[in-house]
């Protein structure tokens, strides 16, 4: 076969990404479409409209949504500002309905010069090199899909009894998008709808049966580009986007400039370390910081009274609060036996009950700008660690409330956001694990200056993981010594 169906390359003019988003949730047993679920803080649909509108390569996006949630997700691309975004049309009784629905809508656009994307809308993990990879093949290509190699072995079936095991090295697991030029995937359906047995899963098995000269060029997909299918699909998804590092922007002076000035942030935990990073930055390019701790000012962040008064404070004198963070914390190391009762009830109320408090009490300023809460977690967090134990379990705590927060908050446009970074060389740290080795951890300026990177973007309810650049080359550390060495 051919490599390509074109004597000479061609550059589509536009190219339209149709998110796919007309499942019912049924399979999961869910009343609500599971495109219309949130995980942190935004739908799924959300999720994958925003990868689309941020993909250089896409001119346009049209949804085909489930009939009875048109509204819904009009609401959705309204609220979110997705330009890109044409139109939502409600989908089909099938999939291959949808896909010629969508065609139809597209009939005004020349097929010779126009691509289309098709995209399930539950796979709100789509990378921008997998659509990039995909519009740059249909320069050469008619019909391009996405998959990755099958880990598993496959077989088929006839009555429950085995009848072939297909040769895994020649199988691929399908993902989306589904690209083509879009008068080759016209003229399949076109040829398809005059099948009375016409019955397809897919736009490209429709290309590969009704269109068989033409190459279907495969373009690799990976494997957090998953779907959301079944319920533990859900449970998958989120924990992805827990623990992913979000991309932050890359702000240059000038951004911060204009990001920062004439704002108000108020930074609990601001006299040192990385909170006091965050202020100098932020003051550096024109906001208005206030910094509270209870050394400096003698403000308790785990006094809602105290808090309260801080930001009524930073409120009166300048009529706005755009910037709430919170660095406060408590690190000691000792086993959970052998700590005493009042210890106890001080690390719970600083390192947990004060970023509740903080989030009830600045709530109502940020809701008045936009704001954004940021909180911070540590690495620990994933998995308790012995000797500290109250603090690995109050971190993750923090991170199910930022998450859950970014929910509740959505409909309000506060955005809240979780910093996670490796072991960062700060006063608390040196006060519990004593000097370490220069070069072994993360510098708080650094820490600092992805902290006001994510204060300055639409990201919220992620946990944004910073790490060292270049970790310092050393002998392989034993899981035991690992755990003591993790912040």
């Amino acid at each position: 076969m051919t490599p390509s169906t074109s004597a000479n390359p061609r550059t589509a003019t536009r190219t339209v990404a149709v998110v796919l988003a007309g499942g019912s949730g049924q399979r999961i047993g869910l009343a609500t479409p599971k495109q219309l679920l949130k995980i942190a803080g935004k739908t799924i649909l959300e999720h994958t409209l925003h990868i689309f509108e941020q993909a250089t390569s896409v001119d346009e996006v049209i949804v085909m949504m489930n009939p009875g949630f048109v509204s819904d997700a009009e609401a959705i691309v309204r609220k979110a500002g997705l330009d890109k975004v044409s139109r939502v049309l409600p989908g089909g009784t099938s999939r291959n309905a949808t896909t010629q629905l969508a065609l139809d809508a597209l009939s005004h656009y020349s097929a010779a010069n126009t691509n289309v994307l098709f995209h399930d809308a539950v796979r709100p993990m789509l990378s921008q090199r997998i659509i990039d990879d995909c519009v740059t093949a249909l320069e050469r290509y008619e019909a391009v899909d996405v998959a990755i190699p099958s880990s598993d072995t496959i077989i088929e079936v006839d009555d429950d009894v085995i009848t072939d095991v297909p040769t895994r090295s020649r199988l691929r697991r399908g993902q989306t998008p589904q690209a083509f030029r879009m008068s080759t995937i016209r003229d399949a359906y076109a040829k398809a709808w005059n099948d009375p047995d016409f019955e397809a899963t897919d736009d490209c098995s429709v290309v590969l049966r009704y269109s068989p000269r033409v190459p279907i060029h495969v373009v690799a997909g990976e494997e957090q580009n998953m779907k959301v299918t079944q319920p533990v699909d859900i449970f998958i998804a989120d924990k992805l986007f827990q623990l992913a590092t979000a991309a932050t922007p890359e702000y240059t002076e000038h951004d911060y400039a204009e990001g920062l000035e004439g704002r108000t942030m108020v930074v609990f935990g601001g006299s040192y370390g990385i909170g006091a990073g965050v202020a100098d930055l932020a003051e550096k390019h024109g906001a208005r910081v206030f910094r509270y701790s209870r050394g400096a000012t003698r403000t308790n962040v785990a006094n809602p009274e105290d808090v309260a008064a801080a930001l009524e404070q930073a409120h009166s004198a300048t009529g706005r609060i755009d910037h709430v963070v919170n660095t406060a914390g408590i690190l000691r190391i000792s086993r959970l036996d052998q700590t005493d009762p009042a210890e106890i009830e001080e690390i719970v109320r600083v390192n947990y009950l004060a970023p509740v408090n903080i989030a009830r009490a600045a709530f109502p300023y940020l809701a008045q700008t936009g704001g954004q809460l940021l909180l911070y977690t540590s690495s620990s967090y994933t998995r308790g660690r012995g000797e500290y134990s109250l603090y690995s379990s109050t971190k993750a705590a923090t991170v199910n409330l930022t998450q859950a927060l970014a929910d509740e908050w959505s409909e309000d446009g506060v955005r809240i956001n979780c910093i996670n970074p490796e072991r960062t060389q700060t006063p608390m740290r040196t006060k519990a694990f004593g000097e370490e080795p220069s070069g072994s951890l993360l510098s708080a300026d650094k820490v600092a200056r992805t902290s006001v990177d994510v204060l300055l973007s639409d990201l919220t309810g992620h946990v944004i993981d910073v790490r060292r650049e270049d970790p310092p080359a050393g002998p392989v550390v034993a899981q035991g010594e690992e755990a003591k060495a993790a912040k």
